[in-house]
């Protein structure tokens, strides 16, 4: 009777040990034992039960996609194609959140009406909401008939989008064309670039999805400034239709770069003998939704954590403006204040999700939310000059993404790669509350006797902290540690 027992160490580096009885690939980035046998006896390594029992690895296990290289040509590719879907599509949103689109219809359009503001601003509130509560929609479309044809759909829907708000003549319009028809696009964008990417990837997976979602920082950099031109040279119908050309020319290269690692299949990823499994059939209702993930006591205690992190994020963005003028401060040094705010927000969403790959994805969002929520309270707090605002733009800009850089793969930690498009899809619906913070903490501070602006220091400040302690707790009931990376 013959027995082989085989073990494999050091996986985070991918390396795999090979031996007579078979091969072992994981890149689960903690040390593994496993026990092949030959015949009827088996040997069982103490140290495998050991390592089972030990949280981190059940967290590091569900981490992990394949054991496939990670990234590789192809993964890169897709990383491109992925940013410049975020920089379309969030680039011509933060261009209407930054009111450049907007103010153009106040002036020129819409002048003779007297609360186009607040009607025009639905346009945009509606452009987010479709980002967020489009996931289910996109979960079955791609799960059906794959992502390239609903990718291509989305592309397609922002271009319509754009060109029929180039003959806008009534408020409502907006609401179908720019809210409705590009926010359905850009939210299939979304979903693709957010969920794709980390099939490629496994140990540089936050560094991957920082260098894709940084195209909204960058997006949010360059768009106001090309369509404030545009605008003021060819009108706003023109500037709508060479803005619809931009994406369709940036975008036939997102639909030709981005595509899936294993089309078309579920559960199975790779055969024992290392060969891709066949294509299945089109699963049905019931398996594109994982619902059991509502019974998972941890998944949950993140989505919430979530929710009350993110609530105040997008205040600053929204305020810094009006609080630099408010201040003493001409237009151009907010709209200075507003790209730098932009710009830091760019290099922090690459630098922390190649940091998040380093000491751990969940620390490092952590510490994150600790620093927004001490900016806004040390720094904003006491900023009334404009290399004080400007301090707090550059610190707050850095950080305060860290949710949106991480959710990725913090998610696939917590759930698993196979239940992730639901938990994803249940993540991006609960995350849709945080696009009314600005308008909760606007309410607060209508309601107050305070000074100005202060309700918003204070508002993003203790969401933010709140969020960080909960987090903390978060690690905790995962790992039962405070100091392990994960």
């Amino acid at each position: 009777m013959t027995t082989t027992v085989i073990t494999a160490v050091d996986i985070g580096t991918n390396r795999s040990s090979t031996h007579e009885a078979g091969s072992l690939h994981l890149s689960t980035g903690y040390e593994a034992s496993v026990v092949s046998t030959v015949g009827a006896e088996t040997v069982i390594d103490k140290k495998s039960e050991a390592d089972d029992n030990d949280p981190r690895n059940k967290w590091a296990k569900n981490d992990a996609y394949d054991s496939g290289p990670d990234g590789g040509l192809t993964g890169w590719l897709v990383i491109v194609g992925s940013f410049l879907g975020y920089f379309t599509s969030f680039g011509t949103e933060m261009s209407w959140g930054t009111r450049i689109l907007q103010d153009y219809f106040e002036r020129e359009v819409f002048h003779d009406i007297p609360d186009a503001q607040f009607q025009l601003s639905f346009a945009g509130t509606i452009i987010g909401l479709m980002l967020n509560v489009m996931g289910p929609l996109y979960q079955i479309l791609a799960a059906r008939y794959g992502v390239r044809p609903v990718l291509i759909m989305g592309v397609l829907l922002m271009v319509l989008g754009l060109q029929l708000s180039s003959i806008t003549s009534q408020i409502w319009h907006l609401y179908l064309t720019q809210g409705f028809l590009f926010g359905l696009g850009a939210a299939f964008l979304y979903m693709t670039t957010m969920t794709v990417p980390t099939q490629w990837f496994n140990r540089r997976r936050g560094l991957a999805m920082g260098s894709v979602t940084s195209g909204a920082g960058i997006g949010g950099v360059v768009f106001p400034f090309i369509l404030t031109e545009l605008s003021q040279k060819y009108g706003i119908a023109w500037t709508y239709r060479i803005l619809g050309f931009i994406h369709l020319g940036l975008n036939i290269a997102t639909c030709i770069l981005v595509k899936e690692k294993y089309p078309k299949h579920k559960k199975v990823k790779v055969a024992e003998d290392g060969e891709a499994q066949p294509a299945v059939s089109p699963p049905t209702l019931k398996e594109i939704f994982d619902f059991s993930i509502l019974k998972d006591g941890t998944f949950l205690w993140w989505m919430i954590t979530s929710v009350i992190s993110t609530l105040g994020c997008f205040t600053p963005f929204f305020f810094l403006p009006s609080y630099a003028t408010y201040n003493g401060l001409d237009s151009s040094d907010a709209t200075v204040l507003l790209a730098v705010l932009s710009a830091s927000n760019c290099f922090g969403r690459i630098s922390l999700g190649f940091v998040g790959d380093r000491i751990g994805r969940l620390n490092t969002h952590i510490i994150s939310t600790f620093i927004s929520g001490a900016a806004s309270l040390g720094i904003w707090t006491v900023a009334y000059d404009y290399n004080t605002i400007m301090a707090f733009a550059v610190v707050y800009g850095i950080f305060s993404s860290s949710f949106y850089i991480l959710v990725s793969p913090i998610t696939a930690t917590i759930v698993g790669i196979e239940k992730f498009p639901t938990a994803l899809s249940l993540m991006l619906l609960s995350n849709a509350i945080s696009i009314v913070g600005p308008n909760i903490a606007s309410a607060v501070e209508n309601s107050v006797n305070a000074e100005p602006y202060l309700t918003y220091k204070v508002f993003v400040g203790v969401t933010f902290l709140l969020g960080g302690l909960l987090l903390i707790a978060l690690k905790v009931k995962m790992t039962r540690s405070i100091l392990c990376k994960i």
